[in-house]
């Protein structure tokens, strides 16, 4: 028996492909004693008395079993709400993350070690979600980020020419969208929408923040059902008021949906994911409301930023976040933290951010508090 030599990390490391190594984790920012504006979270929690009722129906599951009947359960309440079309079907996510991944991973064609085939692509205008270009990266598709215009709106005819060119298997259109809260033009998104259809692409149409939105794509989907066979809506309930639960939802025509649950984890929303969700559907009115109360303090929000001195440009906003313009975002940024309130720095994400902030739309209060520390940081 021969002693083998003793092993090295770094040797096991290069195991992990490159690519890995060379990204940064996703970090969450620590916000211990801080009011926390950074993540578009609903600012409000369940009242006493269905803090109550949810506990004890958390603690009656059966923790020792896998999830069973009761996701069938969710998928059907989740239909009732958002106004699923008769041959759609749902997949879960835990959040809407994994939804992406998921769709990444089915649509993948990677070139063999002959070089033969051609890698699928992915494409979306940018500045977006960042999860769409780091899903492709990591599931083994090219991405198109196409610029969108110097205000944030969408660059019909780049979007068009990019189509034509790529031929891209998943389109995500953010709606609306993230960080610039902007909701596009429903005419030049449908034109869109067909351009990729005519290629044989999939279209994703991503509504996270819908309960703050003034359309929904849905309506689209059920008005003209053949125009969008080949488009899928995603959703969350991160923003109805359960970032904690992690639970997203994808609704699509049941032929995708079929393909796409083959390669879904099993169980991978949980029984105590699951109820939650079923309890908070059963209170929509109350989340209703909340959001309402929030769409109310997103006009006072951007009033008062646009009267501040020191904000340069404040965008209107179809979500929970303003994206605003200041001489130094770094500054203000820095200074707003010092002062026990985090806001995201988005100026680094893409060209078009330079020296942009996006604040969450939170209660009177805490956006009486943020505005406090703005301008006291610029």
């Amino acid at each position: 028996m021969t002693n083998a030599a003793p092993s090295s990390p770094l040797q096991a490391l290069a195991r992990i492909r490159p690519d890995v190594r060379a990204m940064h984790s996703y970090v969450v920012q620590p916000s211990a004693g801080m009011l926390k504006m950074d993540a578009m979270e609903n600012p409000f929690r369940l009242p006493a008395h269905l803090q109550a009722a949810l506990g004890q129906r958390l603690g009656a599951l059966a923790l020792n079993r896998y999830p069973g009947d009761r996701v069938a359960d969710l998928k059907a309440a989740l239909a009732q709400y958002a106004g699923m079309p008769e041959g759609y079907g749902i997949v879960l996510g835990n959040g809407s993350d994994e939804l992406i991944t998921l769709l990444a991973l089915a649509c993948a064609q990677p070139v063999d070690k002959d070089g033969r085939g051609q890698r699928a692509t992915m494409l979306s205008p940018m500045p977006g979600f960042v999860m769409y270009p780091l899903s492709a990266q990591l599931q083994g598709l090219d991405f198109v980020g196409v610029p969108l215009t110097p205000d944030f709106e969408l660059d019909e005819p780049a979007m068009l020419a990019a189509i034509a060119q790529y031929r891209p298997a998943i389109t995500y259109i953010a709606y609306p969208n993230n960080p610039t809260a902007t909701l596009w033009d429903e005419c030049a998104v449908q034109r869109v929408i067909d351009a990729a259809g005519a290629q044989g692409g999939i279209v994703v149409m991503d509504e996270a923040y819908q309960p703050f939105a003034s359309r929904t794509w849905i309506d689209r989907m059920r008005a003209e059902p053949a125009r969008n066979a080949h488009v899928l809506l995603m959703r969350t309930l991160s923003k109805f008021g359960l970032a904690g639960v992690r639970l997203g939802y994808l609704i699509g025509p049941t032929a995708f949906t079929a393909e796409l649950d083959k390669v879904r984890p099993p169980y991978n929303v949980s029984v105590l994911n699951c109820e939650a969700a079923l309890f908070a559907l059963e209170h929509s009115d109350v989340f209703a409301a909340q959001a309402a109360e929030l769409r109310t303090a997103r006009a006072d929000l951007i009033a008062a930023l646009r009267r501040m001195p020191g904000i340069e440009k404040c965008w209107d906003s179809e979500a929970n976040m303003v994206l605003v313009r200041v001489a130094d975002s770094a500054r203000a940024y820095e200074g707003m933290k010092n002062r026990k309130v985090l806001v995201k720095n988005v100026s680094t994400m893409h060209l078009l951010l330079a020296n942009c902030l996006r604040l969450t739309v939170g209660s009177a209060d805490d956006n009486a508090q943020m505005l406090a520390a703005l301008e006291a940081s610029l």
